[in-house]
């Protein structure tokens, strides 16, 4: 994982590439980066823009790997120095067990609740079909409600 980190950090988004499987798809919250990155060398060439316009530098700051299950999970740092932001956050990484690439990135970034938005999950990513729940299992009533 530092290794494909160090990749992006170079700016080649050939060397990003390698790092995924043709079809990979990487998901971002709903309205980030117009919605999901789809393939090896759209991912690439996607950071490598970053680096370049905004002076993008990415630090692993925490990870846990679960070898047996092909997947892991990091925090990390997003320097974008050419504007002085930091944008924190996690991913879930799933590899493929035959290839051992990644084959999908789920982002979650640490900031506030959007104002507005009832649901916030990731765009594009198939929740029914990857058995998330879809309902709350308890029905609470507000506080102070009859």
């Amino acid at each position: 994982m530092i290794a494909y980190f160090d990749a992006c950090n170079s700016g080649d988004a050939d060397a990003v590439a390698e790092y995924f499987t043709p079809d990979a798809v990487h998901y971002f919250p709903a309205g980030m980066y117009g919605g999901p990155f789809r393939g090896a060398q759209v991912i690439g060439e996607r950071w490598a823009t970053a680096v370049r316009e905004l002076g993008s530098v990415w630090t692993v700051d925490r990870i846990v790997t679960d070898p047996e299950r092909g997947q892991a999970v990091m925090e990390w740092s997003h320097f974008k120095t050419y504007r002085g932001q930091v944008l924190r956050g996690d991913e879930w990484y799933v590899f493929d067990p035959e290839s051992g690439l990644i084959s999908e990135i789920r982002a979650y970034y640490a900031s506030p609740q959007a104002a507005g938005l009832d649901v916030l999950q990731l765009e594009g990513f198939d929740y029914p079909g990857s058995g998330y729940a879809l309902t709350s299992p308890i029905d609470r009533q507000p506080v102070g409600s009859p």
